[in-house]
């Protein structure tokens, strides 16, 4: 991120907070300021990530979501309204939390690296591979856990209002809910060595990434693969692959649910009697859930 920093405070920041001293007969914060290195962090990220959402989610929707979906019995009415909402609230608390990580890699705390040559290049590939491996194992046991009766109704159940999803929901969720999924992202480089640009563009894909496994597109039918038809089985049966890019984790620890063959077909997915069955599921597992997490709740307060 420092790199990333510099270019902001070269054609930027430097003439924001100095013209911010002129303005106030004070000194000009200085760049290794945390004040100033939190206020730049908040403004950056904050439009970044707002950027990025409704950019790449705006293109799904428009180029690639199937809204045939928004018939489906459990689409709930303005939803993508709604999700852009949740999204826009829950993003600049996010931000603020995120922060500390962030002046953490800044400060030299985390094992980013600039050097090319200092692992080798065969290194760059592998530490993409370990992030993809260790964030979606952490984001996997975060996700299940979030699904604990104690838990889901404080943190994850506003996420799973959306039960039929359009690329809008990727972000549309509780702050603390997707901070805590987003722990990983920023705990790996304090984990194990990367380069900063390999961490950025992985920064970059996650997001994309997140998108698309709410798009409704379901072009990848790979088993190893966490694809948008494997999310929407979450989504819609609640208690079923819990992993963020792989099934691996979801196949070890026996909570791995194969989508049915009626959603990587578009014909037999928005036929009504499909959508009236996964709507009936819906409603009869509910119940279930609900009172099991009440049962819990009142059992812990006992």
């Amino acid at each position: 991120m420092d790199v990333v920093m510099e270019y902001l405070d070269t054609f930027v920041f430097d003439s924001v907070y100095n013209r911010a001293a002129v303005l106030t007969s004070t000194e000009p914060l200085a760049r290794n300021s945390l004040v100033r290195q939190s206020l730049s962090l908040f403004v950056f990220i904050y439009a970044y990530i707002l950027a990025f959402y409704f950019g790449t989610a705006g293109l799904s929707y428009k180029l690639i979501y199937d809204k045939s979906q928004e018939k489906h019995p459990k689409f709930l009415p303005r939803q993508r309204f709604l999700e852009m909402a949740c999204a826009s609230r829950a993003l600049p608390t996010i931000t603020v939390m995120t922060i500390p990580w962030i002046l953490g890699e800044l400060h030299g705390q985390s094992l980013v690296y600039k050097d090319w040559n200092k692992y080798g290049y065969p290194y760059l590939f592998l530490s993409a591979a370990m992030f993809i491996l260790f964030t979606d194992f952490c984001i996997y046991w975060i996700h299940r856990l979030e699904h604990h009766p104690l838990v889901y109704a404080k943190c994850h159940k506003l996420h799973h209002k959306w039960i039929v999803c359009t690329p809008y929901a990727s972000h549309a969720f509780h702050p603390l809910d997707g901070y805590l999924q987003s722990l990983p992202y920023h705990m790996a480089v304090f984990v194990f060595p990367m380069h900063e640009y390999v961490y950025l563009a992985l920064f970059a894909f996650v997001n994309v990434w997140s998108v698309m496994i709410h798009d409704g597109e379901y072009v990848a039918n790979n088993p190893l693969v966490n694809g948008a038809a494997h999310h929407t089985v979450h989504h819609l049966y609640f208690n079923y692959n819990y992993g963020q890019f792989t099934t691996l984790f979801d196949r070890l620890f026996n909570t791995y649910r194969k989508p049915s063959h009626e959603i990587y077909d578009r014909s037999r997915r928005n036929s009504k009697d499909v959508q009236n069955a996964q709507a009936q599921a819906i409603d009869d597992a509910l119940p279930s859930l609900e009172a099991t997490a009440k049962a819990r709740s009142v059992k812990k307060s006992q």
